[in-house]
């Protein structure tokens, strides 16, 4: 079974420029796309923060308290290609709230907190870190079955989407009528 660094090697290597990550937010009119490789260079600056800002090594644990997001699927592969372990009670806790050991202000490109924050701000961090992951050797096998195809889901169905070629969109704040008018857009199942 291939790791995650191995599978996305392989989509980076056959279809480096093809969406991965679509994600709306109909509340603020965010629309953010990330192609293969901009989805793979957000994995490896989120992996330097894990590291460097946050001095998690593999084996540690990592909970991720984030609503329905396009960094939900980048926190997930940065910690796979760290060998952290996702546990929602794990001490190191990435969120939205001011008790989140690393703070995200979910808004859009990731910038900083409109306000000060009394923890580690990613929107500070990520920029100063190497577009390019060098650390641990991710041998874990990415235990998800495989989905195809452009899907319109939840964050929590990318890990299959990435292993089977698939891509993901993801709305948040869209009543039906909308939703569908954007699954229609995207062409999405």
């Amino acid at each position: 079974m291939p790791s995650f660094a191995d599978v996305l090697q392989r989509r980076l290597r056959t279809d480096p420029g093809q969406p991965l990550v679509t994600f709306y937010d109909e509340a603020t009119g965010e629309r953010t796309e990330l192609s293969v490789t901009t989805y793979a260079n957000w994995v490896a600056k989120t992996a330097g923060v894990l590291v460097d800002d946050l001095g998690l090594d593999a084996g540690d644990a990592i909970g991720l308290e984030l609503p329905p997001h396009w960094l939900v699927p980048v926190f997930e592969g940065a910690a796979l290609t760290v060998g952290l372990t996702l546990d929602d009670a794990a001490g190191t806790v990435v969120g939205t709230t001011p008790e989140a050991t690393l703070f995200c202000a979910l808004l859009p490109f990731a910038v900083p907190a409109r306000e000060p924050v009394a923890t580690l701000d990613f929107g500070t961090l990520w920029p100063s870190q190497p577009d390019v992951f060098l650390g641990v050797a991710d041998a874990t096998p990415l235990e998800v079955a495989s989905e195809a195809g452009r899907v319109l889901g939840d964050p929590g169905r990318f890990l299959g989407l990435l292993a089977g070629g698939g891509s993901l969109v993801i709305v948040v704040h869209a009543d039906d009528e909308r939703t569908e008018a954007i699954r229609a857009a995207e062409r999405a199942g």
